[in-house]
């Protein structure tokens, strides 16, 4: 997941509130040790279970988001399995139309050849035309059969007749010959004309179909390949949503973590307070035990010297001042144990520091300039070797390497009663780790220039409460920071 840097975040996720963890610094000043620790761990406790139950949401959400790309899967391969299909039915098309093409040329080559032999027909035909035509007009001019008769008629002699109806018999059957071939050829040239027409229109008609069909599969593939790039898309959002989820989640787990450090050292410091305490009060009474002691002797004293002075009969002016000397002893003394219980001074400085060096280069909030949008912290730049360190005392509760942010530290601090986490972005290296309790002005790691960075510089973001990837918790860190 990119996470937002200077200009947004780069994906829209679902906002998340996340607790932050307390720090170790001053915890309620000004407030009795036992409360401190009762108040302080409370909080504590009650930051790391709202984690907990936002770390548990956000498991329902990853879960959901792994049966939806898991589903999407299924539903890619069933249309995989389905573009195959229509592939290897493209392909068969393909096939039959290639093999069509080559019936349609072969027939085109039979039909050359067949209007040659359609050439030669209706050449035969004209001739025989001509030759009809012929037949005919001398039909017309011999007057036709009426001619025959009188060939018969004028035979001289019965073997001439024969000859004679020999030869017309010959002409006859030529005549009727000619004819049974003329309506031959005209019937072979009618069938063969049909024949080609019909053939070439089968084909032609086939490789219509074909080709119909080729489009409509052509189509399908298309439609499956659309689908099968929004199936793509989503499973690409439906994993990039789940790994912020994810990420998310490893945030939240650390801040958990943190808050569990944070507890135990809380209770150790308390722990060790409480034995301060008991050790000094212990000490505190002994003293006192011993000045009411010595206290006492000097009193036995003072009155056995005054015994022995009123029975000597000594002035009553040294009674006073025996008595004076006394009282100043016992005031001394009185002065020595109220020195012993007065508490230590606080830290001076005030609650946070300036976390590096250097000019700011951006503020808080809109911005025109490196692609706009809202700023939601403060640029410190400068050259060289820059360290960087903690604005307060608190707890790493992450140290990772992010898309936007390059190399980043978030830290959580509780501070008077309110927790805050600071964000230290683009650094050039870490020098923290994960749940390492970290002091105000510790050097955590140097400023860089890595991530969505333009030029070195410290990018530095303060979130009442803990970081949230809506930003909605944000605060100008110059309203707390001194800068």
């Amino acid at each position: 997941m990119q996470l937002k840097g200077e200009n947004g975040m780069k994906k829209t996720i679902m906002t998340l509130s996340m607790a932050a963890s307390v720090g170790l610094g001053t915890l309620f000043a000004g407030m009795p040790a036992d409360k401190v620790f009762a108040e302080s761990v409370a909080e504590l406790e009650a930051k790391r279970q709202e984690i907990q139950s936002k770390s548990s949401g956000i498991e329902n959400e990853i879960n959901e988001k792994t049966d939806q790309i898991e589903a999407l899967q299924v539903e890619q391969q069933q249309v995989n399995t389905e573009i195959n299909r229509i592939d290897q039915a493209i392909g068969d098309t393909t096939t039959k139309i290639s093999e069509k093409n080559a019936q349609i040329e072969e027939k085109n080559v039979e039909i050359e050849k067949l209007n040659l032999e359609i050439d030669e027909l209706i050449k035969r035909i004209e001739e025989r035309n001509e030759l009809l035509k012929e037949r005919a007009v001398s039909y017309q001019e011999s007057g036709g059969m009426v001619s025959y008769i009188d060939v018969l008629v004028g035979a001289q002699s019965f073997s001439d007749f024969i000859d004679r109806v020999g030869a017309v018999a010959v002409i006859l059957e030529a005549d009727q010959s000619i004819l049974k071939e003329q309506n031959a050829d005209k019937e072979a040239l009618e069938q063969k004309q049909a024949k080609v027409k019909s053939d070439l229109a089968e084909l032609e008609n086939m490789r219509k179909e074909l080709e119909t069909l080729k489009a409509n599969l052509d189509s399908q593939k298309e439609q499956k390949n659309v689908l099968m790039a929004s199936l793509e898309k989503q499973e690409a959002e439906a994993v990039e949503v789940k790994m912020s989820f994810e990420e998310e989640q490893e945030i939240l787990s650390s801040q958990d973590a943190a808050i569990q450090k944070a507890i135990e050292l809380e209770q150790q410091r308390q722990a060790e307070l409480k034995r301060q305490q008991e050790a000094a009060a212990a000490a505190e009474a002994a003293k006192a035990a011993e000045a009411a002691k010595a206290a006492e002797a000097a009193k036995v004293a003072e009155e056995a010297r005054a015994a022995v002075e009123t029975a000597a009969s000594a002035p009553t002016s040294n009674k006073t001042d025996s008595s004076e000397s006394t009282d100043t002893t016992s005031k001394a003394s009185a002065s020595t144990v109220t020195q012993q219980s007065v508490a230590t001074a606080p830290v001076s400085g005030g609650s946070f520091t300036r976390p590096a060096a250097g000019s700011i280069s951006s503020g808080f909030g809109y911005r025109s300039f490196n692609g706009g949008g809202f700023h939601y912290g403060v640029d410190i730049a400068k050259a060289g070797t820059v360290p960087v360190v903690a604005a307060a005392d608190g707890v790493v509760s992450r140290s990772d390497v992010s898309g936007s942010y390059g190399n980043v530290i978030y830290i959580s601090h509780s501070i008077n009663g309110q927790t805050y986490t600071t964000v230290y972005a683009h650094l050039n290296s870490r020098s923290v780790g994960n749940m390492e309790p970290v002091s105000k002005g510790q050097v955590i790691g140097y400023m860089g220039n890595t991530g969505d960075s333009h030029g070195q510089h410290l990018h530095f973001e303060l979130y009442r409460g803990g970081w949230t990837a809506s930003h909605s918790n944000a605060i100008n860190p110059m309203s707390m920071v001194p800068m």
